[in-house]
């Protein structure tokens, strides 16, 4: 194992962090299949990532609240001390303020379903499905289960995943990713991504294999991708606004979405399956 430095840019601002893990160049081939992929037919498919509309009237403001009752309910598992009346999610960091708490709470809310939500989830699988021109479900066959996973990165922290494609994971190769900023999510704070990288071959790619990357003490199921043939990753982040959301490739490198504000940021993040025939 080696201790390797991942060093990047996002949007023009530099960011390191190191990452224990073994490293090598990948396969000369392309996991992305240029023909019949989820966003074949959207006009942003050479980019990798698209940035719409997500919800109508009041549904944002459902999400919000249900995201707010799952994150609260960690805490209060946890035996952390909260005021339920007064808890706001921008001052998390406040409330759960020790690294041991923290890791309590997202142990909870990264691996939910559908039925943790008061919002009807389906809702989004339709609009996205109909966005991308592709019948959709947010049951994931090779889980047995649907799953949704709040993010919840504290200020100035290593909350963070590696840059990384979630389709190197075998459940997540035929789906879309979407990511739902909720919180504290801005210019400073919203998701990272390297635009068109789904198009990189493997062989220009160094990064570990899954579960391969250690980062200040957590192993992550995501492989971490240090660098391209091209030299350091240069990122940006999409930034949508309240009721948007970012949708992109699984192929997409994205991640290391380091929290450059003094409030944490709480996002969601849902995988829709492509129905097949």
């Amino acid at each position: 194992m080696a201790v390797e430095t991942c060093a990047l840019k996002i949007d023009n601002e530099p960011f390191e962090f190191e990452v224990t893990g073994q490293f090598s160049w990948g396969k000369p081939e392309n996991l992305f299949k240029a023909e019949g992929n989820v966003i074949s037919k959207v006009p942003w498919a050479k980019l990798g990532f698209g940035v719409v509309e997500a919800f109508k009237g009041k549904e944002f403001d459902a999400l919000k609240q249900s995201v707010r009752d799952n994150i609260l309910r960690a805490i209060q598992v946890n035996n952390i001390t909260v005021d339920p009346e007064s808890f706001q999610l921008e001052d998390y960091h406040k409330i759960v303020n020790t690294d041991e708490g923290h890791l309590g709470v997202i142990d909870i809310t990264r691996n939910l379903t559908n039925e943790d939500f008061d919002f009807d989830i389906e809702l989004l699988v339709q609009r996205f499905g109909e966005i991308l021109g592709y019948q959709l479900t947010s049951w994931v066959e090779e889980l047995q289960k649907t799953h949704i996973q709040i993010r919840i990165n504290r200020p100035s922290s290593l909350d963070i995943n590696p840059p990384h494609k979630d389709g190197y994971l075998s459940y997540w190769e035929d789906i879309i990713n979407v990511w739902i900023p909720i919180a504290g999510c801005n210019e400073h704070t919203s998701l990272p991504v390297a635009p068109g990288s789904h198009l990189i071959a493997e062989d220009e790619i160094y990064r570990t294999e899954s579960k391969g990357a250690t980062i200040n003490g957590n192993t992550y199921y995501v492989p971490c991708i240090l660098k391209t043939k091209s030299g350091n990753l240069d990122m940006i982040r999409p930034n949508p606004k309240e009721g948007e959301a970012l949708i992109f490739s699984p192929f997409l490198i994205h991640g290391a979405a380091v929290n450059r504000s003094d409030q944490t940021r709480v996002s969601i993040e849902l995988r829709f399956p492509r129905l097949t025939s």
